[in-house]
C-alpha cells in the first residue's frame, strides 16, 4: 500500500481553535518531550495501523484524533495519506507544540457535544488515551456522538496488566489493557471490537526491565522520560529493526494493543 503523491499546501502559521477552555489531563507533559516522528515506538505504531486500518483512512471523507496532543499521528496521516485530521485536545501546553500542518487544533472538551461535530467523522483515532480515563463508558459514548454512521473507532492502548509499573502511575494511566478487558469497555460504552493486535512482542524484555528498573529509582518524577526515552540514535535503529520483525496481525502477546471498534 503507498500513499498517493499529490503535495500539501502548508499554511503559514499554525493556530489553536479554543472550542472549550484548556483543561488539566491525566497525562505526564515530560511524555511530549521525548516523543517525537522519529522514535522507534511512534514509527512502529504508525506501521501497525497502516497494517491494520490502512484502507479506513484512505476512504474516510473526514478523520479526527481526540486526545492529539502535539499532533504526531495528525503529521504521519498527512505525509502519508495526504489528508488532514481534525485534532481534539484540553492540554494546551501539548497543543501549542502540535506539529501537524493542515490539520485543524480544537481545544475541544469532547463531552460538550458541538452540533458542528455530530455524526460527522467517518473515522476517529482514539490513541493512547484511554488508559488515561477513569469514567471511560461516559467518554466512549461521547466519543460515539462523533462518529457517522458506520463509522470506526481505531483505538491504541498499552498492553498487559502485568506490565503496569512507576511509568504508568506517573504517566496517569488507570489501567493497562488486554483484549478481554477492552471488549468489555468497548461493550459498555456501545461499541464492539472488529479487528485486533498485539504489538510490540519484541519489546517484551524492554518494558519488563522498566519496570524491575523504575522500581529501584528514587525518583519517580522522571520516570516517563526515563522510561520512553530510546537512550541514543543507535538504539533507536536498534529497537526499530526488532519492531519490523514482528508479523501482524498477531494474539499472543505485545506492549501495546491496536484495535478497529464499531458502533454496536
Amino acid at each position: 500500500m503507498t500513499a498517493g503523491n499529490s503535495s500539501i499546501v502548508v499554511p503559514e502559521k499554525r493556530s489553536i481553535e479554543y472550542l472549550s477552555p484548556p483543561a488539566q489531563v491525566r497525562m505526564a507533559n515530560d511524555w511530549f518531550e521525548v516523543a517525537n516522528l522519529d522514535h522507534f515506538w511512534v514509527e512502529r505504531r504508525f506501521a501497525v495501523t497502516r497494517a491494520l486500518a490502512g484502507e479506513l483512512v484512505f476512504g474516510a471523507a473526514e478523520v479526527a484524533e481526540v486526545g492529539c496532543g502535539s499532533g504526531l499521528l495528525q503529521r504521519q496521516i498527512e505525509d502519508y495519506y495526504k489528508k488532514p485530521v481534525t485534532g481534539f485536545d484540553l492540554n494546551e501546553r501539548a497543543l501549542k507544540s502540535n506539529i501537524s500542518r493542515i490539520s485543524r487544533v480544537c481545544c475541544y472538551d469532547i463531552h460538550e457535544q458541538a452540533a458542528e461535530f455530530r455524526r460527522r467523522f467517518q473515522l476517529i483515532f482514539l490513541f493512547d488515551v484511554l488508559e488515561h480515563i477513569p469514567e471511560e463508558t461516559r467518554f466512549l459514548q461521547s466519543v460515539a456522538y462523533h462518529l457517522a454512521p458506520q463509522g470506526k473507532l481505531v483505538l491504541n492502548l498499552p498492553a498487559g496488566q502485568w506490565a503496569f509499573s512507576e511509568y504508568d502511575r506517573a504517566n496517569g494511566h488507570v489501567c493497562r489493557y488486554s483484549i478481554d478487558k477492552l471488549r468489555e469497555s468497548a461493550r459498555a460504552g456501545g461499541f464492539k471490537v472488529q479487528v485486533w493486535t498485539y504489538w510490540g512482542l519484541p519489546f517484551v524484555p524492554m518494558v519488563a526491565a522498566r519496570k524491575v528498573w523504575l522500581s529501584l529509582k528514587r525518583n519517580p518524577s522522571l520516570a516517563v522520560s526515563t522510561g520512553f526515552d530510546s537512550r541514543s540514535e543507535f538504539l533507536n535503529v536498534v529497537f526499530r529493526a526488532l519492531g519490523r520483525c514482528e508479523t501482524l496481525p498477531q494474539h499472543f502477546l505485545g506492549t501495546s494493543l491496536l484495535a478497529v471498534l464499531e458502533p454496536r
